[in-house]
């Protein structure tokens, strides 16, 4: 069976393709999928530790069979518009400048006692390096169902009116927002709360990673926003 692989962040770099081809049997599990992965195409030898795969924009854990057809995606440990839900949540995946201001005016009602932004912004230093710029990326469609699933999780979880998550991808300079995320609600303590939730859980989940570019190299590194 021959199974399409897409790569991203550090991965495509080492391979220097967003997609590979993988042949395993019918009916094998995703952890032979990774062996094979590694043994087939050398430039991801070492490489898979940490590596969280997805079928179908969905993660899965190693012992998940694969079927043909399946959409296969490794996702390196993640760094991290449409609206849905009757605009209680809204989410992006976007190269655009965000707007955290109109964003958060976008989820204003008259029930609503409170509304907290929170952005993500490039700095010029990490680990006592000089930063120079970001890249993101994305896998774009997967990472906008997951932002759509925690904006969900956290409505439930708190008592929130709406929020929404939206993320950059490209390059950013020092200075640029890369994450917004904004909550209304009736009161200030659960908008507190749930941002802070929210937030954690993008950097977690999100299946957007950045490369950091200082003077003299660069690295891809954990963490969104």
């Amino acid at each position: 069976m021959d199974v399409r692989v897409r790569l991203f962040a550090a991965l495509r770099e080492a391979v220097g393709a967003s997609e590979i081809s993988v042949e395993i049997p019918e009916g094998e599990p995703v952890s032979r999928l990774l062996g094979e992965a590694q043994r087939q195409h050398p430039a991801l030898a070492n490489r898979c530790d940490g590596v969280v795969v997805a079928i179908n924009q969905e993660y899965v854990d190693q012992s998940t069979i694969i079927s043909a057809g399946d959409e296969v995606a490794l996702i390196p440990p993640v760094s991290g518009g449409a609206i849905s839900e009757a605009e209680a949540v809204q989410v992006g995946v976007t190269p655009e400048p965000l707007d955290a201001l109109r964003i958060a005016e976008s989820l204003k009602a008259s029930s609503d006692g409170a509304v907290l932004t929170f952005e993500g912004i490039v700095r010029d230093n990490n680990l006592g390096r000089h930063v120079l710029f970001l890249e993101y990326e994305a896998y774009p469609e997967m990472a906008e169902g997951v932002l759509r699933k925690i904006g969900r999780e956290t409505i439930e979880d708190f008592d929130i009116g709406s929020i929404a998550l939206w993320h950059r991808t490209g390059r950013l300079e020092i200075g640029e927002t890369s994450l917004v995320v904004a909550v209304a609600s009736p009161h200030r303590r659960a908008a507190f709360d749930a941002c802070r939730e929210a937030v954690e859980k993008v950097k977690a989940l999100a299946p957007v990673w950045k490369r950091e570019v200082w003077d003299g190299g660069s690295e891809w590194l954990r963490g969104a926003g």
